[in-house]
């Protein structure tokens, strides 16, 4: 009789351990589902993200640096650099950029790509998203961008991003800029 008991308590025993596990299952599986989403739409969210270029800290000047004579010529205006890297570029691009953000043409791609182009950029090696989304509605940001060399000039605006950020990022390994859709530069 002990035996039979000790199978009739190890069955139940199993029995209630795998009613558990099915309870538990029914609230795990939608918490990981959740997490999966969520994830997926951070990533998402991240995809078409510029980060702001660093600024330095401002650093420390003698008294006798202080007290020099400011030179009497203002710093000459930013200008491409054809035999320049992506880097000596930005400034220029980054004043390119903010010509076309205080225009009434700031929410068009376009505006941009042919402002770059007007600057003396190579219109070939230019990336640029949509205006507006799959159904119609203004683009939250754009993003562009020009290849130079190995690195990529990328610029994004738009009401989601304030003022116009630009920064110089390593090119893909494709051969592109940007990451994800982009629109055809064919005018």
């Amino acid at each position: 009789m002990a035996t039979g008991r000790s199978s009739e308590w190890a069955t139940r025993d199993r029995s209630e351990a795998s009613a558990a596990f099915r309870r538990l299952d029914r609230v795990t599986r939608p918490i990981a589902r959740l997490a999966g989403v969520l994830s997926l739409i951070a990533v998402l969210g991240l995809a078409g993200c510029v980060p702001e270029p660093a600024t330095p800290a401002p650093s420390e000047t003698s008294t006798a640096a202080s007290t020099a004579p400011a030179s009497p010529e203002p710093p000459a205006a930013p200008a491409l650099v054809a035999d320049g890297d992506a880097d000596a570029n930005l400034p220029y691009f980054s004043q390119v950029v903010g010509g076309v953000w205080g225009s009434e043409d700031r929410a068009a791609g376009r505006a941009y790509v042919d402002a770059l182009v007007s600057a003396g950029f190579d219109k070939a090696a230019m990336q640029v998203t949509e205006d507006s989304s799959t159904v119609g509605n203004p683009a939250e940001s754009i993003q562009f961008s020009v290849r130079w060399g190995d690195d990529c000039l990328m610029g994004q605006v738009g009401p989601a991003t304030g003022d116009p950020v630009t920064t110089v990022m390593a090119g893909l390994p494709s051969g592109g800029c940007l990451l994800g859709q982009t629109r055809p530069i064919d005018w």
